[in-house]
């Protein structure tokens, strides 16, 4: 049996190498004949629906959970293969269960795609930013990897994002990216902290998604659009959530990058 280190105060940083745990996803879902190897991980809800009911988007699987059914697509995105499109939930929690279980289905490629909050006031609502690391300030990423400050993306991933923007002439910044589980722990002192380091936005999954990756041994990168502010002297919503033609383009623009990945 594994012998973990001893931290009596800090029980998250007990990181257990052993891959194999208790409950192993393969072993109790098994792949899906008809999954796509390219993944879309997409946080809009009402675009994922709208695809659906315009028949882009068919469904090929769904789980029950507490909240409802956790649903899986196949996007027809126009480019010759379809891309698995799936909500992976909020936080990090879920969307590292989300990505387990796209990876138990068959997918190997992912392409996240989601709003975050903007650390600078001069990135506009909708503006795309592409992280290159996480700072890692939520738990679940712990449970993957040894501790540490920043967990990265999977270059190949990073490259084909940079790709498919370059190529749509879609402008677009490169920065690291806070991912907390503290939404309303958000501190002045921590978002100047988070500046100084680099980071221009703040979210709740990119640091899990990129080591749940590395640790399951498949392909993800993120892409980010710019939603509220919180470089103001109060925060300000600057109604990002309501960006629909923002958001359905960033599906394209995720599923073109996800099949860049070969």
């Amino acid at each position: 049996m594994t012998r973990l280190p001893s931290y009596r105060d800090s029980p998250i940083l007990e990181y257990d190498p052993n891959p194999t745990a208790i409950i192993e996803p393969a072993q109790v879902i098994g792949p899906l004949d008809d999954m796509p190897e390219h993944c879309v991980l997409c946080f809009f809800q009402n675009v994922i629906e709208q695809f659906a009911d315009q028949g882009l988007a068919r469904e090929i699987k769904s789980y029950p959970n507490e909240s409802g059914r956790r649903r899986f697509y196949a996007l027809d995105c126009g480019l010759g293969r379809p891309v698995a499109l799936t909500h992976p939930g909020v936080g990090a929690p879920a969307a590292a269960a989300s990505l387990e279980v796209s990876i138990a289905l068959g997918a190997r490629k992912f392409i996240a795609c989601g709003g975050a909050g903007v650390l600078d006031r001069s990135i506009a609502v909708g503006h795309l930013i592409v992280p290159t690391a996480a700072i890692r300030d939520e738990g679940t990423s712990y449970h993957y990897l040894p501790a540490g400050r920043e967990v990265a993306p999977a270059p190949k991933a990073v490259q084909a994002i940079e790709a498919v923007l370059q190529r749509n002439q879609v402008d677009y910044l490169t920065a690291k990216t806070w991912t907390t589980d503290g939404v309303f722990r958000e501190t002045r002192a921590k978002t100047e902290r988070r500046r100084a380091e680099g980071c221009l936005t703040v979210e709740m999954e990119a640091a899990t998604f990129f080591a749940v990756a590395q640790f399951r041994g498949v392909h993800l990168g993120q892409i980010l659009y710019g939603g509220d502010n919180l470089d103001a002297d109060r925060w300000d919503r600057r109604d990002w959530m309501n960006r629909h033609t923002v958001r359905e383009k960033l599906v394209f623009l995720a599923a073109e990058a996800c099949l860049e990945m070969t």
